[in-house]
């Protein structure tokens, strides 16, 4: 053995060596004998990243937690199939290329045309994508790459289109018209999830639209942060238990705001806060998914006044000094307006949860439009013959036992998101991405998962929603709908997967529509577990980021520590659900662990007596040490003991604990105290002494580096195969 651990040699050796086994292909497994074609089986799912640019610490963590899963089951026997991909991540992809063409060129997609702007977008996404490949590979994620997938591939198109049909065919996707997120920079409808809501100070006015015909004023005050909206209302709402107001509920008032004649009618809802404001609002159907809402119970009309770009368009006022104007300038105006004819009664400043676009930073314009949506609270009979809404089927998904999710907290805050759950908005008016399966001819509409035949069909502009065909992610991955025999057989042993593993972040994003498509379109639940891990951040507990310079590039630590150090370090000291605060003196430290199991290896070695094979590496004069012997030993009952407790923390998926037990055991135990008690055996002994001795240490010390090599795998499969030359310990029992 070198004196030294060379990482870079190793780790880069090592790799190619499991390459070339192909032993993370269950079916290779089972050609060359090390799993039985009827074992158990356990699949699972890499969360597709993103091709955006490359992984970051966050993403290392995922496929820490995920490898430890996929190489103990492994070594258990079972035929174990961990699936790669890469998603192609619509509306964020284009974002980023739309922001490199506004940069370098200065043009927009437009001034490039769809088909050149597409293949600028996939030629990154394709670049993108191999550099994540190389970063994955680099942290020894044991993944089975002849199985990789692509959210845009042929073959996930085919399940997309498939999907859109039957979901429409059950009634479950319709087209229509509702109050939407729109990104007015985008020029796009965003979901809920890619909203960020940012914490910022507004003036809340309060104030009476004006006078009436009979020269009385407006007799209810409402309050709002947009007076520029309030030129689109059609109600004003109160509680139905405000008795202040109990005397206008029905009544309709006409009046002239800002220039602006109004047909108000007084509503009695719920959903208005009788403790906001003057406990009245005006109702704006138009632009406040709330008042949609409110607008649908009691029949109110919608009246447009903002466009596509933010800015006024109020058809009921053509001459209105306000078209045409940014929202913002409008409201000045109107303010300016109220208070010079002495309707504003108060003007205060509050907080404001302000609604921006995730990807490009607009302020966000509720806006009626015309698009596809999922319908959550409609019934359907699935394809195991359940009748109910996919809200339903949802959540007995997890509330029947289906699905476990850990940690158990989860499962209280997944309930209350479905609670809340509305329609999906599924479509996009972006050009990257799964294209509608909709055509068009004058008054006919075509839906399928292949074009129509004949001429003048047209086929809908907007893209799918990315998460859309990410939902499909637990089963497309395997073909479906499958057309061969391999994907019959695929969906059949691997799906449902047995685990998902993701961060908790995505719990809504992610997860729930997973378990909503399948529930939909098979019948079974995607997966048996869900396992939500924490997200990783800096020294002090912050967020990393670019622009805090904070971050930590997995990659460079592999280079610089190992792999095996990094892997190690985004592990122990977090369990489920938990935050983990991650410093380069700490995988340092994973680095020096390295080095002492290195440094035990070669002390073995370099003691090994006799020739250097046999059970346990010694022949010759002196005898093998008898194996029962070795077992009833104290120090073997404390292994086999560690060994239990290890398993039950895994079974558990207490990885941190597992991994801090292994850490004491090697270090604190077998070398600070087991091998220092047989030194002088090893040195002064007899031949029986030394065999006896150093097959104690053997043993002690591959045991335990079998059971370290889902979180450590490239020293321990380094060092196996100097002591057990001829088989990878990747594929040994566990």
């Amino acid at each position: 053995m070198e004196s030294r651990y060379d990482i870079k040699e190793v780790e880069t050796r090592i790799a190619k060596a499991w390459d070339d086994a192909g032993y993370a292909n269950p079916d290779v497994c089972v050609e060359k004998g090390v799993a039985k074609k009827d074992a158990e089986v356990f699949s699972m799912i890499l969360p597709p990243p993103n091709v955006t640019g490359e992984l970051h610490i966050g993403h290392a963590a995922m496929l820490v937690i995920e490898d430890i899963l996929a190489r103990r089951n492994r070594m258990q026997g079972k035929r174990t199939l961990w699936v790669p991909g890469a998603d192609h991540a619509a509306i964020a992809t284009q974002s980023k290329v739309e922001k490199l063409l506004q940069k370098e060129e200065k043009k927009s997609r437009h001034d490039l045309g769809r088909e050149e702007f597409l293949r600028r977008v996939n030629d990154y996404a394709r670049k993108s994508h191999d550099f994540i490949v190389t970063q994955v590979k680099r942290m020894g994620a044991s993944l089975d790459w002849s199985r990789e997938a692509y959210t845009l591939d042929d073959t996930r198109e085919r399940a997309v289109r498939t999907a859109f049909k039957k979901l429409h065919d059950l009634g479950l996707i319709y087209r229509g018209d509702r109050v939407v997120n729109w990104d007015p920079k985008g020029q796009t409808v965003i979901s809920d999830d890619e909203v960020v809501h940012e914490e910022r100070t507004a003036m809340l006015y309060t104030f009476r639209y004006g006078t009436l015909a009979d020269g009385t004023p407006f007799p209810i005050a409402i309050s709002t942060t947009r007076p520029e909206t309030k030129v689109g209302d059609t109600a004003v709402a109160v509680h139905p238990s405000d008795a202040r107001y109990r005397d206008f509920v029905g009544k309709e008032y006409d009046v002239v705001f800002c220039g602006v004649p109004l047909h108000l009618r007084v509503i009695a809802d719920e959903a208005v806060e009788k403790d906001f404001g003057t406990g009245a609002l005006g109702v704006t159907p138009a632009h406040s998914a709330i008042d949609w809402e409110m607008a649908q119970r009691h029949r109110l009309p919608l009246v447009p006044v903002i466009d596509e770009r933010a800015r006024m368009a109020i058809a009921a006022a053509p001459g209105s000094p306000l078209n045409g104007m940014k929202t913002a300038e409008a409201r000045e105006r109107i303010v300016e307006e109220l208070r010079a004819a002495g309707l504003i009664e108060k003007e205060e400043e509050v907080p404001q949860s302000v609604a921006t676009a995730e990807r490009t930073g607009a302020i966000i314009e509720p806006l009626p439009k015309l698009q596809w949506f999922i319908a959550v609270d409609k019934a359907f009979t699935d394809p195991a013959g359940r009748t109910a809404t996919l809200k339903e089927h949802m959540r007995d998904a997890v509330r029947g036992g289906g699905i476990k999710i850990v940690p158990a907290h989860f499962e209280k805050i997944y309930f209350n998101w479905i609670d809340h759950l509305h329609d999906w908005c599924i479509s996009r008016q972006i050009w990257f991405g799964h294209r509608i399966p909709v055509w068009y001819r004058g008054a006919e509409t075509f839906v399928g998962a292949a074009a129509p035949a004949g001429e003048g069909w047209k086929q809908d502009p907007d893209t799918l929603d990315t998460w859309f065909s990410s939902g499909l992610w637990p089963f497309s991955v395997f073909g479906w709908p499958p057309q061969t025999e391999k994907e019959k057989g695929d969906l059949a042993a691997y799906f449902p997967n047995t685990i998902l593993e993701t961060g908790y972040d995505i719990l809504f994003f992610w997860v729930a529509r997973m378990i909503l498509m399948s529930s939909a379109l098979t019948g079974q639940v995607p997966f048996r577990t869900v396992y939500l891990h924490g997200l990783v951040r800096d020294a002090k507990g912050q967020k990393m980021s670019k622009s805090k310079g904070n971050g930590i590039d997995p990659l460079e630590m592999a280079d610089k520590y190992g792999a095996d150090a990094t892997r190690l370090s985004l592990v122990i000291g977090t369990s489920a659900g938990n935050d983990l605060k991650l410093s380069e003196d700490r995988i340092r430290g994973y680095r020096n662990f390295s080095t002492k199991l290195w440094n035990i290896a070669r002390f073995l070695e370099m003691n090994r007596p006799g020739g250097a094979d046999g059970t346990h590496g010694i022949v010759g004069a002196a005898a093998v040490a008898d194996a029962e012997k070795i077992a009833a030993r104290d120090e073997a009952k404390a292994l086999a003991a560690l060994k239990r407790e290890v398993d039950a923390h895994l079974d558990a998926f207490e990885f941190h604990l597992a991994g801090e037990k292994l850490y004491h055991y090697l270090w604190h135990t077998l070398a600070d105290v087991v091998v220092e008690a047989e030194k002088k055996n090893l040195r002064e002994g007899t031949a029986e002494e030394k065999a006896e001795s150093y097959a104690l240490l053997e043993h002690l010390f591959l045991d335990a580096i079998a059971l370290l090599h889902p979180f450590m795998p490239f020293i321990t499969e380094e060092i196996w195969g100097i002591f057990r030359p001829g088989r990878m310990l990747m594929v040994e029992p566990w």
